[in-house]
């Protein structure tokens, strides 16, 4: 292997806890690539920054010498996780989830190398469907082969469901199975691939550690077959003792040293897909961080050297702003390439610095009919997404942060209308010094 991933994955701030710590390194410092799987439901068209540390971590993965497996819910998305809710998920039809699987789907190609098909001698990661081998499960022979290894005490004292009961939040029977099937997750692809390792957040912890006790329980020297090179199927050996060298590791739960959820925004989630947020807002939401985070940050979510960050991390002063631009273009530039990267940097130049208008700021097109006959500011404000409602809008407009190229609105309800163009394409809208859009007319 080209470098120890556990201690990697520890210096960067990634490790919250590890089933066995100790052991996990001597199962990675094996001469061939190890498959580790994260796991990934497909509530949305799009994963937000919160899922983007487990992202990283398969990139790690990846460079380290190992072999990620992204394993897509297709089939635990139909029941739905209840760790860390107060609520039961809204439940999606097939077509809602093959949907939002394929929007999903793109962002790890942009943070790793795929194959078609699974090849245990290469590093390239492979993405699979739990929907596959869910799908057809036979409800009567699964509570009979595999729910007998579950104890429902354990099962209510695990966190995710213990918290819903003492607020006394329901939980349905459909969601108290979700962490059987993670578990048969596990199960499944120690099967088909060997794989001896499952990270996820610190939520997943008893999920994880019942994924890990039900391989172990159902391990058999029948049960995993692999296809050699010349594609017959042989068994593999000493299967006992590798059923005792399953591992689990969650991350921490990440927080903003202001106490935020990391993804979330005024304006809702961080959308990693360019089609929900513009590489431009993803580029200003990495400028925008706290002083406070901007080293943490670096870790977690650039490639940049240890020893290179812990100088930015030292800068004081304003000169902790070009940290906090090194950190938007490096995560920037992971997610939507080095180009849009540098425009959005130039945008922000161009916008903040120099007092100008630029072309790439997100845009928002209305129609001409309806600037002509006038728009109430508060309304524009809102419509622009600069503010969720109008009484947010307001507020805004009388504390003076609302703005019309530049210049301060005094008025919540002044008309914006076509005149205020002047000739030219657009009209800039500020909320504030960091917040800004274009107003073109279609």
């Amino acid at each position: 292997m080209t470098d120890n991933l556990l201690q990697i994955l520890n210096e960067r701030g990634f490790v919250a806890d590890c089933t066995n710590e100790q052991g996990l390194e001597k199962c990675l410092n094996s001469n061939t690539p190890v498959p580790i799987y994260i796991g990934f439901d497909c509530t949305a068209p799009s994963l937000h920054v919160g899922s983007l540390i487990q992202i990283m971590i398969l990139r790690h993965v990846q460079q380290a010498g190992h072999k990620p497996i992204v394993l897509m819910g297709g089939g635990t998305t139909k029941i739905g996780d209840p760790s860390g809710k107060d609520a039961s998920r809204q439940l999606l039809d097939d077509a809602a989830i093959a949907k939002n699987m394929a929007g999903i789907q793109k962002v790890f190609e942009n943070f790793i190398e795929f194959e078609d098909e699974f090849n245990p001698s290469t590093t390239n990661a492979v993405m699979v469907n739990n929907d596959d081998w869910l799908k057809d499960i036979n409800y009567i022979e699964f509570l009979r082969d595999y729910g007998r290894h579950f104890s429902v005490n354990k099962m209510l004292s695990r966190e995710s469901v213990k918290l819903r009961l003492e607020r006394e939040q329901p939980l349905t029977f459909l969601e108290f199975n979700y962490m059987i099937f993670q578990a048969y997750d596990f199960l499944e692809l120690y099967r088909r691939h060997d794989c001896r390792v499952q990270i996820g957040g610190s939520d997943q912890w008893g999920n994880i550690v019942g994924g890990i006790e039900l391989t172990r329980r159902m391990n058999s020297p029948a049960q995993i077959i692999m296809a050699d090179e010349d594609g017959s199927e042989v068994e593999l050996g000493g299967i006992e003792d590798r059923a005792k060298s399953l591992f689990g590791l969650t991350t921490p739960l990440l927080t903003t040293s202001s106490g935020a959820k990391m993804g979330k925004t005024a304006n809702g989630a961080v959308w990693l897909n360019p089609d929900m947020l513009s590489p431009y807002d993803y580029w200003q939401f990495w400028r925008n961080t706290e002083d406070a985070d901007v080293g943490r940050f670096l870790r977690l979510f650039t490639d940049l050297p240890l020893d290179e960050i812990a100088k930015l991390e030292a800068l004081e002063g304003a000169e902790i702003n070009q940290a906090k631009i090194t950190l938007a273009n490096e995560a920037t530039a992971l997610l939507h390439g080095s180009e849009e990267a540098q425009k959005a940097e130039a945008t922000a130049q161009a916008t903040f610095v120099e007092g100008g208008t630029s072309a790439d700021l997100p845009t928002v097109e209305l129609d001409s009919g309806e600037l002509e006959a006038g728009i109430p500011a508060f309304k524009l404000f809102v419509e622009a997404g600069l503010a969720a409602s109008g009484g947010e809008a307001r507020r805004l407009i009388q504390g003076g942060g609302g703005k019309l190229n530049d210049d301060p609105i005094s008025d919540p309800t002044t008309e914006i209308t076509l005149a205020d163009f002047k000739g030219e394409a657009s009209i800039k809208l500020s909320a504030g010094k960091k917040k800004h859009v274009l107003i073109k007319a279609a």
